[in-house]
């Protein structure tokens, strides 16, 4: 049977449906999405795409700290954008988090996202 430990933290913000932070299952830790809420208010921070992404990516570094590890873990991420042609503030910010051997990642312009926020970001680390 497989052994799974859910991972969550005040310092990110908590679920708004039937699902955890993260699970980590033998070394592997699966971040749930995250979306641009201030963990202590709730709300979403602000309206402006680059200061999204840097709220949704803290909320990812206090969820991998929980789980032990840092933004250095993570091997993929997907990010989810309502507007393809933010694509280059969104990287403008998300390189700032990973300097060297970024991990693997998709982005994908969808519709509509949880809040009507304009980014949202998952990711999936290895935390031995």
């Amino acid at each position: 049977m497989i052994s799974k430990k859910v991972i969550e933290t005040p310092n990110a913000p908590a679920a708004i449906g039937p699902y955890s932070q993260a699970i980590q299952v033998s070394g592997w830790t699966f971040l749930s999405g995250q979306i641009p809420l201030d963990p202590a208010t709730g709300k979403i921070v602000s309206e402006d795409i680059a200061e999204q992404t840097k709220r949704v990516l803290e909320n990812i570094q206090a969820v991998l700290a929980k789980a032990g590890g840092t933004m250095n873990n993570i091997v993929k991420t997907n990010i989810y954008i309502i507007d393809m042609n933010d694509f280059a503030k969104v990287n403008e910010v998300y390189k700032q988090y990973f300097q060297k051997e970024p991990p693997a990642r998709a982005t994908v312009q969808v519709s509509r996202l949880p809040k009507d926020v304009k980014v949202e970001i998952d990711a999936i680390a290895f935390i031995e």
